[in-house]
């Protein structure tokens, strides 16, 4: 067996070494007599608390507890970071703090609708720190049809794969609190969670990102797919994409725009014209009364804008509260540029139907910033329904239900 290093943490509490064990009995709130089994390799517990740091290079478990994030976290060495239902993470802010998994790591975290993981910070203020960023081995389409790009999150690493069914692992019933703090040149950010060519064997399912500086979620290319999503509170763009992202099986994104906020969705393929349309059924979008772009006369005040030949084919859309400010008009979907127009709107890869937009100004009309060859029209359906979620602890905050809106 080869021995691997874990470069990890100094320890508030016990640490437990479980050497030479394949099976350890896990608490994932499914139900007694489960496991995580990892054949031919150590694994290290945390016990209930503890500080996590540095670089995991081995299989490690953290069972339900509270613990500090500290500085970045980065899973690589085909290492698996195993989470349980219940665990807190409090994250060091007097530096830049974040979880990163790279292309040969894995994460498996499971929380439950009455237990979730949660990441937070104790002053609670957006921007506190980096968020959770996944790297997967996924096909990726960058600017000028490159196969690999770098990061823009300040861990430059490339990205892209030719691997389209990749597993970065699984993520349920995590939230994810005040991120997306501002790196390098003090202008670009990190998200609340980020997908840098992800495959579509990784699972992402009711996850919550909450009150970041900069998007809820951003995908970098890839193929994943994500299922039950909240973004609540965000500064940029609840949803966000890139690089021909083209996950198929997208289903229930819930955006609840509050005080500050941009595009409800920001879609882009990184100006590739031959992309594969990513298709996502039930979103609603909601924009709360005084919700004000990050800045003052911005256009960034639409429910959904394509540009740079984005693509999406979207059902079953509920969008609320999209108000002119100032001097500009907000829509329920924004083209930027006639080449998108001509090139993805016009050949059906882009659809926003059936829809319902209220108590937004322009409606029955898709907004645009050029003069369009057309231009599309729409009446409300009477059979768009708001998003279904489950309640619980996962989906709330300091007493506040976040599904409120859906109600």
């Amino acid at each position: 067996m080869k021995k691997r290093v874990l470069s990890l943490l100094t320890l508030t509490a016990v640490l437990t070494i479980a050497l030479n064990s394949c099976t350890i009995d896990v608490n994932d709130g499914l139900g007694e007599g489960n496991t995580v089994t990892t054949p031919g390799t150590t694994e290290s517990v945390l016990s209930g608390s503890g500080t996590l740091a540095g670089t995991i290079t081995k299989d490690l478990l953290i069972k339900k507890g509270n613990y500090t994030l500290d500085g970045i976290v980065k899973i690589t060495n085909n290492a698996t970071i195993t989470i349980e239902a219940g665990a807190t993470f409090n994250v060091v802010t007097t530096k830049t703090s974040g979880l990163v998994v790279l292309q040969d790591g894995k994460i498996n975290a499971v929380g439950t609708a009455s237990d979730p993981i949660v990441f937070t910070t104790s002053t609670k203020t957006p921007g506190d720190w980096g968020g959770i960023t996944l790297y997967g081995k996924a096909p990726i389409k960058a600017v000028n049809g490159n196969t690999q790009a770098l990061s823009e999150d300040g861990n430059n690493v490339y990205y892209g794969g030719t691997d389209a069914n990749d597993n970065s692992g699984t993520m349920k019933f995590v939230r994810v609190e005040y991120a997306g703090k501002k790196i390098g040149d003090g202008t670009s950010e990190t998200n609340s969670m980020t997908f840098y060519s992800v495959g579509a064997g990784t699972t992402l399912e009711n996850l919550v990102s909450y009150k970041g500086t900069d998007d809820g979620y951003e995908f970098f290319g890839g193929t994943v797919s994500a299922k039950n999503i909240v973004s609540y509170g965000n500064y940029d763009d609840s949803f966000d994409w890139q690089d021909a992202w083209s996950g198929q099986n997208n289903t229930n994104w819930y955006a609840f725009q509050t005080g500050t906020g941009n595009f409800g969705m920001e879609i882009e393929a990184s100006s590739n014209i031959d992309n594969v349309a990513p298709k996502v059924s039930n979103i609603t979008l909601i924009r709360a009364a005084n919700t004000n772009p990050e800045s003052a006369n911005s256009p960034e005040i639409s429910a959904i804008q394509f540009k740079k030949h984005g693509t999406g084919i979207f059902s079953n859309v509920y969008i609320s509260g999209y108000k002119n400010i100032g001097n500009q008009k907000a829509y329920s979907v924004l083209i930027q540029d006639a080449a998108t127009e001509t090139s993805q709107v016009n050949t059906g890869k882009v659809k926003v139907e059936p829809l319902t937009y209220l108590n937004s100004d322009n409606a029955g009309i898709w907004g645009y910033a050029y003069t369009p060859n057309g231009g599309k029209t729409f009446t409300n359906s009477t059979t768009v329904t708001k998003v279904s979620l489950v309640p619980g602890a996962w989906a709330t905050v300091d007493g506040v239900n976040l599904l409120a809106g859906l109600q």
